[in-house]
């Protein structure tokens, strides 16, 4: 592992807009090793940007993976409205444009999708509803049973939506369930890029879809791996260990960290974490 890191030193980073399928502009960054293995996509979480993964995307491209990020429309540097959505087709769409476009740049390399959170979300769904011709997935504190989410929230998001589908609401969400590290929660509190709140519709698409997309493990295709705190007060484990217990690809796993809360990504043992990604991926060639 040290000798891979050592034969890439340095990387080249690119900060781009580009047009989602319905012209709307999304803004991308990659990160890229000399000669990468590998290509990996990532997709964030709800409320936060690309830009929070630059710790992550650089750890993993040093080992040799060109890696590739967007925000999500409604979020950092991306153009709609904030924190809205219409319908969630539209995430799906941005990421097969997203993923397309890297695939045409690393047209030979395996590629991998994680996706953190609500980025988990999507790309579980990305799975089973568009069935992508990629490598294999991970997933990471996969808001498929968002505990954060109160039942009076959920109840006020379903009845606005169809009547007032762009008022605000705040996300109720802990942020102390973030990290045990007080860094990463005072970064997240500085960032501009960071809200905490969302539409009705937002809101109301997010449930939805984790309820159709729960009971569809069956129709994943290639192997998964899914990540997850054991302390995650925002998005419950049991949620992807219910999803787990569905999935029947060679190569799959399911790993808990005990103690870890949501951003296992942002914990302070982070790099032993994106250690057991990189290795779930050494082991699937």
């Amino acid at each position: 592992m040290a000798s891979a890191v050592e034969d890439r030193p340095h990387l080249r980073r690119t900060e781009t807009t580009v047009s989602g399928t319905d012209g709307l502009s999304l803004f991308r960054r990659t990160w890229e090793p000399p000669s990468p293995e590998r290509l990996i996509v990532l997709v964030h979480g709800y409320a936060e940007h690309s830009g929070r993964y630059e710790g992550m995307a650089s750890w993993l491209a040093r080992r040799g993976a060109a890696v590739s990020a967007y925000d999500h429309r409604g979020h950092g540097r991306s153009g709609g409205r904030r924190a809205h959505l219409r319908n969630f087709a539209e995430y799906l769409d941005d990421l097969d444009s997203m993923l397309a476009l890297a695939k045409a740049e690393h047209p030979t390399l395996p590629c991998h999708l994680v996706g953190h959170s609500m980025g988990g979300l999507i790309l579980l769904a990305y799975l089973v509803e568009r069935d992508p011709v990629i490598s294999s997935a991970v997933t990471s504190g996969a808001a498929i049973s968002p505990d954060g989410v109160s039942t009076a929230r959920v109840v006020v998001a379903r009845a606005l939506r169809s009547v007032w589908p762009t008022l605000r609401l705040g996300s109720g969400l802990d942020l102390d369930g973030l990290s045990r590290d007080s860094a990463v929660i005072e970064q997240y509190l500085a960032d501009p890029l960071v809200f905490r709140d969302m539409t009705a519709s937002l809101g109301a698409e997010l449930i939805g879809t984790a309820a159709r997309t729960a009971t569809r493990a069956g129709e994943v295709k290639i192997p998964l791996l899914m990540l997850h705190g054991e302390d995650d007060s925002l998005c419950a484990a049991r949620g992807s260990r219910d999803f787990f217990s569905g999935v029947t690809t060679e190569g799959s796993d399911l790993r808990i960290y005990p103690q870890l809360r949501h951003e296992i990504f942002n914990e302070p043992e982070r790099e032993e974490v994106y250690a057991d990604l990189w290795q779930w991926l050494e082991s699937l060639a």
